[in-house]
Parts: structure tokens; C-alpha cells; sequence
């Protein structure tokens, strides 16, 4: 029989001899002591059995100590007290007891290296203690640990794996990219004879598809005929994901049951290859759909361009999550239709059936920058800050930070810029972008200079933008000099917009015959921008014979714009040639072209107006003109 005593916090403090006389007076007591932590007085703690290790055998997981430790409730001082009173009763050697303290300590990624710390003073480690620890680092950020951890102290101390050691082991090299070390994994299982453990299996079977060698894998699947659903499911997902979307059917028609699992990898193989029929016809027959179907669904649509048929589907959904939704944002925000984009979140907002989450505000933000709304680009901006389940990540900051600049709050995308702990090329691409667009073409190529101090590598669409503030600028050797450095340092081989942005730089110049000339050296064609932006030139300077031999070429690139007649028309017009313009805006009728009318948005607050040209829906329009005029009059005067 086990004996059961207790101890007060003044009988910890007492010495080894005074502890062992204590010991042996609760032996000789004829009345049983106490029941173990029943009615516990907060100055008491009730130890599990005595130093000289009686009734350790008896010690199981329904123990009152042992249950405690695993209460999400327990301080770090009651665990502490708890953990103090196994290592005095010398209970902590106990297997059940050990494991139960370290897996409490590796409940948290701080704790991690304190149970790693109390394994190595363990005389005899088991696997279960093991286990727990490879699995706590292996979901840290440190999964090469795990596998040290395995090398040098569960084999290095001899201890005996399990069938749950090799499986974590394998999700190990799987996420670290180690092929030989999964090898080594592999051998290991069949020198211990777990190779046909279902688990063990399963968990190979994961790892050589994360590893590409699906023949591997599929050896494995076949090693047996005993298979499990996640078996058959590793094995599909395995085939989907290595391309091989052919083989995973013929395993998937096989299968003796399926699972919502099974139904959505394959779904999921057949939009990855853009095999939409197939899919559909599988999302038909699925006796059950879960959201993950019908997002499966709704993306391959959306991958393919087909709009219409991903809202339609997405407007049937029985129920959506957050996934549902940022997949037709981001649908919007690609297919520039930024209104609708705001207006499903406007939905969104309203239905209320889902949560914000980072990808949400990158499609809401890349809407609100292309379409000038400040104001609901500064909604977001808020919140983010009042939300801590938000982490505003380099992708979202980026975001932030772009909607600023294009709508021309360059102070406030410069406050978000600074405040990133962290910046890609992107971020300085954004900043560089904006001081140019605004005209500060100065402050744009300091921005480089210190993106270059930074050791941060420009990529091509960094040029695209210093190319594009030295246009705005008229800056012509510095674009030269950058054009140069693009191509000779950073060895960038010039794409059609970079010299496309050379093109207008000159052509803004006024340097036409060297535009022409870059235009004819370049190694690729000049597509429709390259001469639309020499066209552009030829307007402003007014150059009519290189006009109308660039207009012509351009209207047989691109017979049905209407910008190359538009351009020619006024050229022609500012010569007071108006034959010409007659003859040109004949041809434009002829072919069916009409010139979209012009327009200009203003906001202020809540209001957002939209001004056009030519309109005569305005009704105010002479109260208009006439403050103007005022404002015009009252302007002279001061």
C-alpha cells in the first residue's frame, strides 16, 4: 500500500534528518492519513508518496497531482509548487510523472528549452517524454531543433522510439526540405520494424510527395494492403500536388469510401490545371459540400476569367467564410472592376457572417487607390489600428502605404512607410512611385539612393519607376544615367517599358529624332504604348510629319483605339489644318469609334462629385461658373 502524507510549507524547509523523522511519524500513525489534495487549505501541499520511493508503482493518470498538470487553470507558481514536491518525493523519475511535467512546459514555445533542461537530468528517458518534446519544436519556429534533438539526445541516450516518434520525424524533414535525412528516417522505421504501421505509413507517404518523389510514395501506399481513409486521401493529395492530376482520379475511382477530403483534392487538382468541366461535374456528384467545395469552385472560375460563373456560384453558397469572400474581392481588384470590388465589401461589412483578415484589406486597399477613395482607404487605415487580430504584414503596409501615395497624401504614406519593421522592393518601389507622380522627382531618387544603402537589391520595376519621375521631370541625362546603371550593374535586360518610359522621356524633351531612333534599335517590337507615347509627343510638339507616320502605324497595330485618331485630329488641328481633322473624325465614324467623354472626380468629405464633360446634367452648373468667375475676379484683386 502506498503511503500518503502531507506537507506544509514549513516542513519543505526542514533539513533532511528532520524530514525523515517526519516521514516515519506519518508511518506510525493508526489513523490514515488524509485523502490526497481533497479539501487542500492554501498553506498546504500533498505530496504523491515519500522519498523512499514506496507505492511509485501505483502512481496512475487519474492521480489528483497528475490531473492538476494537466489544467489549462495551474499558475506558473502552482506548477512550480507542484513540480517542487515531485522532485522531493523523488517522483519526478517516475515515466508518467516526468512526461506529464515537460509536456506542461512545452505547452509553451518559452518554456521549450526548461523542458529540455529537466530531460537531461532524467535517468530514464522514455519515448512518450521524447515525443513531446520533438513535437513542441517541431510546431516552433525552429523545426531543425527537432531533429537535433532526435540525433543527439534520443539516440545519443539510447532511448527506444515508437510507432508516434517517426511519423513526427518525417513531418520534420517534410517541412525542412531534407530529402537524406528522410532517407535516414526511412531506414530507421524498418530497422525497428514500423514499417507497416498505418500511421508510420501515412506519414511517408505525406513526406516523398512533399519531396516530388511520388514514385516513392506510391511504393509505400503499396506496401500493404491495410489502408485507411488517410491513406487513400495522402495518396490523392500527393498526385494533385506533384501535377499527376490523371493518376490521382484512377486512385480516387478506387477508393472503397470517400470523404469531403478526397472530394475537394481532387476538385482542387482540376482547377490547378484549369480543367473546369471536370470539376464541375465532380463538385455536382459530391453527396456533401462543405465551403472548402464551393471556394475550390469559385477560384478555378475566377483563375480561368470566367466572372460571371464564380458569382454565381459564390451568390448559391449555402454559407461563406472569410475565404469566400476575399477570393471575389481579389477577383475584382485583378480584373481592375474596383467599384464592385467595394461594394461586395460593402456586403461584406453588412452581412457580417465573416471576419477581416489581412488578404480582405489588401483587395479593399488596391480598390481604394485605384478608384481615389481616401476616405475609405482611411477607414481601413483605422481599422487596422484598432483591431490586434489584424498584423499588418510587409503585403498589407505596402498596401497602406500605395493607397496614400496614389491618392497624393505622400506625408501619411511616408508615416506608414517608417513605421514597417520590415520592407521589401515593393515598399520602396510604392514610395518612389509616389514622390514622382507628385512631382517631387528629388525626393523620389533619394528614396533609391537610400533603397542602394540599404543593401536592398532594385528589381525591374524599380526602374520602371526612377525612369518614369525622370520623364515627369524632365530629367533626361539622369535617365540616361539610370537606364545605363540598370543595364550594366544590376545587369536588368530592358523590357518594352522601360523603353518605353526612355521613349516619352525624350519625346517630353522634345528630342523626337532620338526617340525615333531608340524606338528602331530596340531588340524587340515597339508595341502600341511605345508609339502612343511618341504620338503623345508629337502633339505636345507639335511635330506633324513624325505624327502622322507614327498615327498611321499605330492604327494598324490597333485599328480599334481610338486614342492614335483623337491625337492625329489635334496635331492636325493646331496646324489649322481642318480638312485634315474633317477627313479624320469622318473615320472615326465610319468605323464605329466614339471618343469617351472626359471627366474629373472631386471629394470633399462624405461628397464625392463627378464633373464631365459636356454634360448638361447639372443643374448648378451656372452657379458654378458664376462662383468661379467670382473667386477669379476676387484672386486679381489681392
Amino acid at each position: 500500500m502506498a503511503v500518503k502524507f502531507k506537507l506544509t510549507k514549513s516542513t519543505l524547509c526542514l533539513s533532511s534528518q528532520s524530514l525523515e523523522k517526519f516521514i516515519k511519524t506519518q508511518k506510525n500513525l493508526s489513523k490514515p492519513p488524509p485523502t490526497l489534495w481533497s479539501d487542500r487549505h492554501d498553506d498546504e501541499i500533498t505530496t504523491l508518496t515519500d522519498p523512499y520511493n514506496l507505492g511509485v508503482r501505483m502512481l496512475t493518470l487519474n492521480h489528483p497531482v497528475l490531473r492538476t498538470l494537466e489544467s489549462s487553470s495551474v499558475s506558473l507558481k502552482q506548477f512550480n509548487q507542484i513540480h517542487t514536491q515531485l522532485i522531493v518525493s523523488n517522483l519526478f523519475q517516475h515515466p508518467l510523472a516526468s512526461s506529464r511535467v515537460v509536456k506542461k512546459l512545452c505547452s509553451s514555445p518559452s518554456t521549450v528549452s526548461h523542458a529540455i533542461a529537466l530531460f537531461d537530468r532524467l535517468e530514464e528517458p522514455d519515448a512518450f517524454v521524447c515525443n513531446t518534446i520533438v513535437r513542441s519544436l517541431v510546431n516552433s519556429s525552429d523545426p531543425h531543433g527537432a531533429f537535433a534533438f532526435y540525433c543527439h539526445q534520443m539516440v545519443g541516450r539510447f532511448v527506444l522510439p515508437n510507432h508516434y516518434t517517426f511519423p513526427i520525424l518525417a513531418k520534420v524533414c517534410a517541412e525542412i526540405g531534407s530529402v537524406r535525412e528522410g532517407e535516414k528516417i526511412h531506414a530507421r522505421i524498418v530497422k525497428f520494424g514500423f514499417e507497416l504501421d498505418l500511421f508510420v505509413r501515412n506519414a511517408l507517404i505525406h513526406m516523398y510527395s512533399v519531396f516530388g518523389r511520388i514514385s516513392d510514395a506510391r511504393k509505400v501506399f503499396d506496401l500493404s494492403s491495410e489502408s485507411d481513409l488517410v491513406t487513400w486521401n495522402s495518396m490523392i493529395d500527393g498526385y494533385v500536388k506533384n501535377g499527376e492530376v490523371g493518376v490521382a482520379r484512377g486512385v480516387f475511382d478506387e477508393m472503397p469510401e470517400r470523404d469531403a477530403f478526397s472530394w475537394n483534392s481532387m476538385i482542387a487538382g482540376y482547377v490547378a490545371v484549369g480543367d473546369m468541366g471536370e470539376a464541375k461535374e465532380l463538385f455536382e456528384k459530391m453527396p456533401f459540400r462543405d465551403v472548402v467545395s464551393w471556394n475550390s469552385l469559385i477560384d478555378g472560375y475566377a483563375r480561368i476569367g470566367n466572372f460571371s460563373a464564380a458569382r454565381q456560384y459564390f451568390d448559391q453558397m449555402p454559407f461563406r467564410n472569410v475565404v469566400s469572400w476575399n477570393t471575389m474581392l481579389a477577383l475584382y481588384a485583378r480584373s481592375k472592376d474596383y467599384s464592385k470590388c467595394l461594394r461586395l465589401f460593402d456586403r461584406m461589412m453588412e452581412g457580417g457572417d465573416a471576419k477581416l483578415n489581412e488578404a480582405t484589406l489588401v483587395s479593399v486597399l488596391t480598390a481604394c487607390a485605384h478608384l481615389g477613395r481616401l476616405d475609405r482607404g482611411k477607414w481601413v487605415h483605422n481599422y487596422i489600428k484598432n483591431n490586434r487580430k489584424i498584423e499588418p504584414d510587409v503585403l498589407l503596409s505596402t498596401a497602406l502605404l500605395t493607397m496614400y501615395a496614389k491618392c497624393g497624401v505622400m506625408d501619411l504614406a511616408r508615416d506608414v512607410f517608417d513605421d514597417m519593421p520590415n520592407k521589401n522592393v515593393v515598399s520602396w518601389n510604392s514610395m518612389i512611385m509616389g514622390y514622382g507622380m507628385l512631382g517631387h522627382g528629388e525626393k523620389a531618387l533619394e528614396m533609391f539612393m537610400e533603397m542602394e544603402k540599404r543593401g536592398l537589391m532594385p528589381n525591374d520595376a524599380t526602374f520602371i519607376c526612377i525612369l518614369s519621375v525622370c520623364a515627369h521631370a524632365g530629367m533626361v541625362l539622369e535617365g540616361w544615367w539610370y537606364f545605363d546603371l540598370m543595364c550594366r550593374v544590376y545587369m536588368i535586360e530592358p523590357k518594352v517599358e522601360h523603353y518605353g518610359c526612355m521613349v516619352d522621356l525624350l519625346g517630353r524633351a522634345g528630342l523626337m529624332k532620338d526617340s525615333e531612333e531608340l524606338i528602331k534599335k530596340m531588340p524587340m517590337d515597339a508595341g502600341p504604348a511605345l508609339w502612343g507615347a511618341l504620338l503623345s509627343a508629337c502633339r505636345s510638339h507639335s511635330n506633324l510629319e513624325l505624327g502622322e507616320i507614327v498615327a498611321k502605324r499605330l492604327i494598324e497595330l490597333k485599328p480599334g483605339d481610338i486614342g492614335p485618331y483623337v491625337l492625329l485630329s489635334n496635331i492636325y488641328a493646331a496646324e489649322g489644318r481642318w480638312d485634315e481633322v474633317e477627313n479624320v473624325r469622318k473615320m472615326m465614324t465610319n468605323r464605329g469609334l466614339q471618343k469617351v467623354v472626359g471627366s474629373s472626380l472631386i471629394e470633399l468629405g462624405d461628397f464625392r462629385g463627378e464633373f464631365c464633360q459636356g454634360s448638361d446634367s447639372d443643374h448648378k452648373r451656372s452657379m458654378l461658373y458664376s462662383m468661379l468667375s467670382e473667386m477669379g475676379a476676387q484672386m486679381k484683386l489681392l
